[in-house]
C-alpha cells in the first residue's frame, strides 16, 4: 500500500512539477502551423470562392448553419469583403508567427480563431486533415507549445543573461487582444460560451504574468505553475489519445470492408483522376499485384495494431517510421499533401525525445554552414558595431591567503569571458526549469559590477 501511495506521490510530482514534451509539443506546433500556412498560401488565388463572399455556400447559408450549432467564426460577424481579407490576413499572419513561436500563448489562441473561422465558414470542403488541423488547433492553446525551437525560448534566454524582466512587446499585445475582446463582446458578436472560454483564457495569463512580477516565489504563482503544467500536460496526452484514437478507428471500419479483406483497396484509388496527380506512377503502382497487395494489408496492419505498441518503445517507432512513410506516399502518389501533413504533425507527438534533440542539434550546425547562419548573434553587453566597448569596472576580490591582493581589472565590452558550458552542450539537453533546444551550447551572461555573470541560461520558464 505505502509504495502504491509512493508511486501515485510521484506521478502526480511529475505532471505538475513540469511541462513534459517539451520537443514533442514543438514539433507539434511547427507541423501545424506549417500545415495551415502553406494551404492558405496555396488557396490565396482561389479563396473568395472557397470562404469568400464568392462561395457557393453562401454567407446566409452559412449564417443560419452556425446559429444552430453555435459554432465559432470570425466570418458571421460581417460579410463585407473587406471583413474577408483580414481574416485570411489574420489566418496567415497567426500560422506564421505561431511557426517562429513568438509570443505563443497569445499566438495559439488566433491561429486556433483563425482555424475556426475559415474552417466554419464552410464546413463541407474539409477533408480528414482538416478536422485533426481543426482539433489541434483547440489543444495547442492549452499547451505550452513555445519551450523550444521558438523565439520566446531565445528572448528569455536573453532576458536571463542581461537581467532584464519587462517585456513590452508581449504586454501591447495582450492589452490589444483584451480591448478586441471587449470590444466584441460589448457588441453581442461571441455566444456566453466562447466570451467564457476567451475571457477565461485572457485573465489566467493575465493573472499569471501579474503574479510573476509581484511576487515571483509565491504560493499563488506556484500553484498557478503546477496548475499550468498540469494543463499543459493533459493536453499533450489528449493529443496523444486523438492520434490513436484516429488510427484504431480507421484500421477497424477498414477490416469490415471486402476490398480491404481481400487485398485489392489501394487499387481503386489509383484509378480515380482526382487522386491520380502523377499518372503514370500510379499505373505503375496499379500494376504490381504484390506492392498492392502489401500496401493494403500493411496499412490495415499498421493502423490497427499502433495504440497497442505504445507499450514498446521500439516497436512503436518502428511503426511510426512506417507510418510517417505512408503518408509520404499518400502526399505524393494521391496528391493530397496537406492530409499527409496534418496526419504527420499529429505522429510527431511520439517521436522519441533523442531523436528529435538530435534533428535540433543537425539543424542548428545546417544553419550555420548558410552564409547567414554564421553572422554572430548580438547578444547583451556587446558594444554595437562602429562603437567603442564601454569599459565595465570589476571589484577587486578580496586578499589572498599569503597577503597578495589582486588589482582590480576591467571587463571591455561587458561579457563574461568563458561563460559556456563547456564542449557547447549541455548534458543531456536538460535543466532545471526547461531545456535547451537540441542540447545546445548555453552562452554565458555579461558580466555585471558585482562580478557576477557568466552563468548558463535555466531554459523555458512557465
Amino acid at each position: 500500500m505505502k509504495g502504491t501511495l509512493d508511486a501515485l506521490t510521484r506521478g502526480v510530482t511529475r505532471i505538475t512539477g513540469s511541462a513534459l514534451g517539451p520537443y514533442q509539443s514543438a514539433v507539434v506546433r511547427i507541423g501545424f502551423a506549417t500545415t495551415w500556412l502553406l494551404f492558405l498560401l496555396r488557396e490565396l488565388p482561389h479563396r473568395h470562392e472557397l470562404y469568400g463572399p464568392e462561395s457557393p455556400w453562401s454567407w446566409e447559408l452559412a449564417r443560419t448553419l452556425v446559429e444552430g450549432n453555435d459554432a465559432f467564426t470570425l466570418l458571421m460577424w460581417s460579410d463585407g469583403r473587406l471583413w474577408f481579407e483580414a481574416v485570411y490576413a489574420l489566418g496567415l499572419l497567426s500560422s506564421l508567427l505561431l511557426l517562429l513561436g513568438w509570443h505563443t500563448r497569445a499566438l495559439s489562441v488566433l491561429f486556433m480563431v483563425g482555424v475556426l473561422s475559415l474552417q466554419n465558414r464552410s464546413v463541407f470542403l474539409g477533408d480528414g486533415g482538416d478536422n485533426v488541423l481543426h482539433l489541434m488547433s483547440i489543444y495547442l492553446v492549452f499547451t505550452r507549445c513555445g519551450q523550444v525551437w521558438s523565439l520566446d525560448e531565445r528572448r528569455l534566454r536573453r532576458a536571463r543573461e542581461s537581467g532584464a524582466r519587462a517585456e513590452w512587446g508581449g504586454i501591447v499585445l495582450w492589452s490589444v487582444l483584451g480591448l478586441a475582446l471587449l470590444s466584441a463582446a460589448v457588441l453581442g458578436k461571441l455566444s456566453t460560451g466562447w466570451a467564457l472560454l476567451f475571457f477565461g483564457l485572457w485573465s489566467a495569463y493575465a493573472l499569471w504574468w501579474l503574479l510573476g512580477r509581484t511576487a515571483p516565489g509565491g504560493e499563488p504563482r506556484r500553484f498557478l505553475d503546477a496548475l499550468g503544467n498540469l494543463v499543459h500536460n493533459a493536453a499533450l496526452f489528449v493529443i496523444m489519445a486523438e492520434a490513436c484514437l484516429i488510427y484504431a478507428t480507421a484500421g477497424w471500419y477498414k477490416i469490415q470492408g471486402s476490398r480491404w479483406q481481400d487485398g485489392t483497396a489501394v487499387y481503386y484509388p489509383l484509378h480515380l483522376d482526382y487522386f491520380s496527380p502523377w499518372p503514370a506512377l500510379s499505373d505503375v503502382l496499379a500494376s504490381q499485384g504484390l506492392v498492392v497487395m502489401v500496401l493494403t494489408y500493411g496499412t490495415v496492419l499498421v493502423q490497427v495494431a499502433f495504440p497497442f505498441t505504445l507499450f514498446n518503445r521500439r516497436v512503436k517507432n518502428v511503426l511510426l517510421a512506417a507510418m510517417i512513410c505512408e503518408h509520404a506516399v499518400i502526399a505524393v502518389v494521391l496528391g493530397l499533401p496537406f492530409f499527409s501533413l496534418a496526419m504527420i504533425a499529429a505522429d510527431a507527438v511520439f517521436l522519441p525525445t533523442a531523436f528529435l534533440r538530435r534533428l535540433g542539434t543537425g539543424a542548428d550546425r545546417l544553419r550555420r554552414r548558410l552564409p547567414y547562419g554564421r553572422l554572430p548573434l548580438p547578444r547583451p553587453g556587446r558594444p554595437a558595431p562602429g562603437r567603442p566597448p564601454t569599459e565595465v569596472p570589476v571589484p577587486a576580490p578580496a586578499p589572498a591567503a599569503s597577503g597578495q591582493a589582486a588589482s582590480g581589472r576591467a571587463v571591455s565590452g561587458g561579457a563574461a569571458l568563458g561563460g559556456a558550458v563547456p564542449g557547447g552542450a549541455v548534458p543531456g539537453g536538460a535543466v532545471p526549469g526547461g531545456a535547451v533546444p537540441g542540447g545546445g551550447s548555453a552562452p554565458g551572461g555579461p558580466a555585471r559590477a558585482d562580478g557576477t555573470g557568466g552563468g548558463a541560461p535555466v531554459g523555458f520558464g512557465p
